[in-house]
């Protein structure tokens, strides 16, 4: 309630400006130890029917915070206080970049969206990863921690690997997973490495990597919903194939289909990836055909339109055992991801479960 009577606030400030305030004052409340322990025991999954099992990990709950949010890492706690049973933080870059030119983050309140071309900026994997290994030293987050990787823009494409590697090395100590972004629409020319050509040796290279500096952690792709089916299945044949340990459905979009947002408006925007409720549809129709086609020897992590209980269970019905917000954060507020794993307990009872595992894939 206090989060909706304080966004029209936000929503009078610039989209980027308001981000940068949201996460300062996260960091300034939430993130101090007595509020932040206040806040977690409010917000805490307290359903054991919904802890979940995959990566390795024991996950509290399925509903974790995409990457985007916070991309160099700098409020983990303060969101893991907010009842995420994960945090991936990115997408962090092989080298420092400033991203794309401002205004590059705009809201289409109308169809609960948001149009970004940020650009991936971010400190550096190296920044980013020096930092949080002096930050945990002695405390590891109290979340399980996804770092998520792309390639820096001025990097050619034939020298993708050698910069995700830099970026491997630089963080594989803090993570508790890692995801290889190749489906950004606002680096030129990335999503080029999702053709199957490029993506195999790619992934098969990031792979080697990880297994050099820390065997056996988890490395997951994240894909696009714009990809075909044949694309789609490529790519979930090639992640198979160099043992990644899952696939994220789905980055941004970059049709505009449907918006109620005028067209002049859209027109003003310009290029970006649209997020939020308009992409619900198509991103579980993703989840739906990656799940059918690993056949459970993969886990699907579900993104796009996430905003409630239902949603949630939308994409777990459709194969996804994870489930990750953004957009739908933004607009429900602080609130949101402790009011979907309630949401999951009651739908748990209604379909007369033992557990969340089994709604995973109930529709397909």
């Amino acid at each position: 309630m206090l989060y909706r009577a304080i966004r029209p606030l936000l929503f009078a400030w610039d989209a980027e400006r308001a981000h940068h305030l949201g996460m300062f004052a996260a960091r300034a409340s939430i993130g101090l130890p007595g509020i932040r322990q206040l806040v977690a025991a409010t917000a805490r999954c307290r359903d054991p029917r919904l802890a979940v099992q995959v990566l390795g990990r024991t996950f509290a709950h399925p509903v974790g915070l995409a990457a985007g949010l916070d991309k160099n890492g700098v409020a983990i706690d303060a969101l893991a206080a907010l009842g995420f049973s994960h945090v991936e933080i990115g997408t962090l870059t092989g080298q420092a970049q400033p991203g794309n030119p401002q205004p590059r983050l705009f809201r289409l309140i109308e169809d609960h969206a948001v149009i970004n071309r940020m650009g991936f900026n971010n400190d550096g994997a190296q920044a980013a990863g020096e930092r949080l290994q002096r930050r945990y030293a002695q405390r590891r987050p109290a979340t399980i921690l996804g770092v998520n990787i792309g390639k820096t823009k001025v990097v050619a494409l034939e020298d993708a690997l050698q910069d995700y590697r830099t970026s491997v090395r630089a963080v594989a100590e803090v993570a508790d997973y890692l995801v290889v972004n190749v489906s950004s629409p606002n680096t030129p020319g990335l999503r080029d490495l999702q053709s199957e050509a490029t993506l195999r040796p790619l992934l098969a290279g990031v792979r080697a990597e990880l297994d050099a500096v820390r065997p056996g952690l988890p490395l997951l792709v994240k894909i696009a919903p714009d990809l075909s089916d044949a694309g789609l299945d490529a790519a979930v044949d090639v992640a198979l194939e160099t043992r990644c340990d899952g696939v994220i459905c789905t980055n941004t979009t970059i049709t505009r289909a449907g918006l109620v947002t005028p067209a002049q408006r859209m027109e003003a925007i310009g290029a970006g990836g649209l997020s939020g409720a308009p992409l619900r549809a198509r991103s579980t129709a993703v989840v739906a055909r990656v799940a059918r086609r690993l056949d459970r020897r993969l886990p699907v992590i579900g993104v796009g339109g996430i905003d409630s209980a239902e949603a949630a269970w939308e994409k777990i019905s459709h194969g996804a055992t994870l489930v990750q917000l953004y957009t739908g954060f933004i607009y429900a507020g602080p609130g949101l991801p402790a009011r979907i794993h309630r949401g999951l307990s009651r739908l748990v009872d209604q379909h007369g479960l033992t557990g969340i595992h089994q709604a995973v894939g109930r529709a397909l």
